[in-house]
């Protein structure tokens, strides 16, 4: 599988090329995904910049706009799903698939702290749903073809449980991960 890069999406920043700007570029992106992730898209950028260690000046050179910042978190979080569905396409079906939905479920509380921000016309968001579906179908058909899938599901379906899932508040991670496991279980084939 392809691995989608944040330079193939259409988003207003570019990751930088020397390796200390790309360290703080990517320490604000994952400041960002936890900052949006417990106070949603109204987080502060004073806060996000201190989280990942750098000043505020650091971050708006890299994000000029609230709005660019909403859009790399977004990217790098189908870039890491893509990512995930490489790095899992060799385990047994069943297991590939329920790895890459877990990671999914991760990108979907981060979608959910910021979809309001994100333009869902944009040629950004469209681009990355159909990375996201390019690197999770492929997954979801083999565990299909291998008989350890439901038949009677689609992708599509899938995708909207679990997402779901992420709109209920849980205790702390082991129970959303138990969550996910029951509903998974509905999804295999006995």
């Amino acid at each position: 599988m392809r691995q989608v890069s944040m330079t193939e999406l259409s988003v207003g920043v570019r990751r930088p090329a020397r390796a200390d700007a790309r360290r703080n570029f990517d320490a604000l992106i994952a400041a960002a995904r936890v900052a949006f992730a417990e106070n949603g898209a109204d987080a502060s950028l004073e806060d996000i910049a201190r989280r990942a260690g750098v000043g505020i000046g650091t971050l708006y050179r890299n994000f000029p706009t609230r709005q660019d910042l909403f859009e790399a978190v977004y990217v790098s979080e189908i870039n890491e799903l893509a990512a995930v569905a490489s790095s899992v396409a060799e385990l047994p079906p069943w297991e590939a698939l329920s790895a890459w939905l877990s990671r999914f479920v991760s990108y979907a509380v981060t979608k959910r702290a910021i979809i309001d921000a994100l333009n869902r016309e944009s040629e950004m968001f469209a681009a990355c749903r159909k990375a996201m579906y390019a690197a999770g179908t492929p997954l979801f058909e083999r565990g299909q073809a291998a008989g350890v899938v439901r038949s009677d599901v689609s992708f599509d379906d899938v995708l909207r449980m679990v997402s779901g899932l992420t709109s209920a508040a849980f205790v702390d991670d082991a129970q959303r991960e138990r969550v996910l496991a029951l509903a998974l279980d509905g999804l295999r084939v006995s």
